[in-house]
């Protein structure tokens, strides 16, 4: 596959009920800007280059449940975040729409759903 890629990872798309609103979410909890917005399609951008964090819109969206019940839309995939000080960054990203999940597995990690419901993790290095 490096052959046809040439090894190059443009960006991961992002299902959601309002992409606009939730690129506006990740614009601002990662200080990227929205290079990109149409009906159905926001775009934000790590660099001019990439990569860019596409969000798209979903009619009948279902977000998912965590942790994952049978029967339920379970998580397929999720943001890891490295952060500096976990507490403060949750405060940050609770002010910004995301909310805190019961469970969460790690004391040095946060789960937190965004605005859409997808999780997302906020870590914090512990060595």
């Amino acid at each position: 596959m490096r052959s046809r890629t040439n090894g190059m990872w443009w960006g991961t798309t992002i299902e959601a009920p309002s992409p606009a609103d939730l690129a506006r979410f990740y614009a601002e909890l990662l200080g990227l800007p929205v290079v990109h917005e149409e009906p159905g399609t926001a775009i934000l951008a790590a660099s001019p280059q990439g990569p860019f964090f596409v969000f798209q819109q979903a009619d009948g969206y279902q977000p998912p449940v965590w942790p994952p019940v049978d029967n339920h839309q379970r998580p397929m995939m999720h943001f890891d975040f490295q952060v500096g000080d976990l507490d403060e960054a949750v405060a940050e990203a609770k002010a910004l729409g995301a909310t805190e999940a019961e469970f969460q597995p790690q004391n040095n990690v946060r789960v937190l759903f965004d605005p859409a419901g997808h999780p997302f993790c906020l870590c914090v290095d512990q060595t």
